[in-house]
């Protein structure tokens, strides 16, 4: 049994159907990008598979317990950690108190602090500025703190939309890097939302291609990075 399971997954908004019939797998511990372009029902998925919005069909589950129809928090709890972009930090608060609530709920407060001091090793700049406010970070800080936060919650499931939005291409390596460290590292899977298929296809172990809600293939990301006609007509060169 796969870790993740999406199964025949349709998402809609009002009358229009932002995912339909959708269905992958990612193994324990891969990397799988989920690669297209503006409005192909990318972070609409991730919605729904971290509890923020319902699917009208289909099932998804991660080892075998369902991600549809639950509390964002519970999923949390559960191991299931969701980085939205643009939207994971709380602007008024500082650096410090925006990491502090990764772990507000768990009991293990001695590795809340350890999760902490291993997201500051892997972001040095974030220790640099914690007692900062988060709205006068920029933007790839804004990145690391909201990917740290996350991981001080100690999750399984880690779900990114689009981390590199709008960050110049030096901070998008950085903070690819430090994802692809992370997942090997702590035996994390990712769920790699991205537009930018070549950086996100380099570091995943798989990739799942859709377009406008639907797949149009998935496979090793090796294979869909050498094949001509896919990278002409859906990877951009």
């Amino acid at each position: 049994m796969s870790a993740l399971e999406v199964s025949n997954l349709s998402i809609n908004h009002g009358a229009i159907v932002a995912v339909r019939k959708l269905s992958f797998t990612v193994e324990k511990g891969q990397l799988a990008a989920i690669i297209g372009s503006n409005g192909a029902g990318k972070t609409t998925l991730l919605r729904a598979l971290s509890g923020l919005i319902p699917a009208s069909e289909g099932t998804a589950t991660w080892k075998g317990k369902s991600l549809l129809g639950q509390k964002p928090e519970n999923l949390v709890r559960s191991g299931v950690a969701h980085v939205s972009e643009g939207k994971s930090v709380i602007p008024e608060l500082n650096v410090k108190e925006n990491l502090a609530l990764g772990g507000i709920w768990r009991k293990d407060k001695k590795d809340v602090a350890i999760a902490t001091e291993e997201v500051l090793e892997l972001f040095p700049r974030l220790r640099e500025r914690l007692q900062q406010s988060a709205d006068t970070l920029s933007g790839g800080e804004r990145q690391m703190l909201a990917i740290g936060r996350a991981l001080i919650a100690r999750p399984d499931l880690l779900l990114l939309d689009e981390p590199s939005l709008g960050l110049a291409p030096l901070i998008i390596e950085q903070i690819f890097e430090a994802v692809n460290q992370l997942r090997h590292r702590l035996g994390l899977t990712v769920l790699l939302v991205e537009q930018n298929a070549m950086s996100a296809l380099k570091i995943a172990d798989v990739g799942i291609i859709i377009n406008v809600g639907t797949l149009v293939t998935s496979g090793q990301s090796k294979e869909l990075l050498a094949d001509a006609n896919l990278r002409a007509a859906y990877l951009g060169y």
